[in-house]
């Protein structure tokens, strides 16, 4: 959350008491929704962790998710470097978008974006019947299999750099991502997981 030094330096006078509010998902990093917040919508926001907008039509304070369910839980809170808007990172809860879409500007997911929806779906396929799909079929036959696959991948992948066969390349690193992408999934792990590490080990 902020800081007392962050808030204290939030220009509220500039932007007439109502600070833009843009909300990205922690993870994806896909952009929400945008809202805005006045001082009690932001005090409300960090005390229970739950996104809380001024609605400038209703003219009063509204927590998104308070019909639907479909919360914004924060992560973290960040103004930018004029003080005049603030970014939040969440953990969504369901749909962002009232028409049952990911975010309100959809379809927009960027490239790191599709990635986490096809962990989303991967991770959905993990107890589904196995003649439903190959990610399902690859599921039922055993971690030891699923090892195998990205062992095999892995080897294609380095051979068609070796040939700089570049169509091939993409190829087989499309195929090589997707097996360890399940093989993370089949061990309980996901690609936050590996992303948090490598942030650790660049410091």
């Amino acid at each position: 959350m902020l800081t007392e030094e962050q808030k204290n330096q939030l220009d509220w006078e500039k932007t007439n008491h109502l600070l833009p509010a843009i909300v990205q998902h922690a993870i994806s990093g896909e952009v929400l929704m945008m809202g805005y917040m006045d001082q009690e919508a932001l005090a409300v926001t960090e005390e229970s962790g739950k996104v809380t907008f001024f609605s400038r039509t209703k003219q009063r304070l509204w927590t998104k998710g308070e019909s639907s369910g479909n919360f914004l839980n924060v992560v973290s809170i960040t103004p930018d470097c004029d003080n005049d808007t603030l970014l939040i990172l969440v953990n969504p809860i369901g749909p962002t978008c009232h028409l049952g879409n990911s975010s309100c500007f959809h379809p927009a997911a960027s490239d790191w974006g599709f990635l986490y929806q096809l962990e989303q779906l991967l991770a959905e396929r993990k107890h589904a019947d196995p003649a439903s799909s190959y990610t399902a079929r690859l599921y039922a036959s055993g971690t030891k299999r699923i090892a195998q696959k990205v062992g095999e991948e892995g080897v294609e992948t380095a051979l068609a750099a070796t040939v700089h066969d570049r169509e091939e390349l993409t190829n087989e690193a499309s195929d090589l991502v997707y097996h360890l992408m399940v093989l993370l999934q089949d061990q309980n792990l996901d690609m936050s997981a590996v992303i948090n590490n490598l942030r650790q080990r660049h410091k």
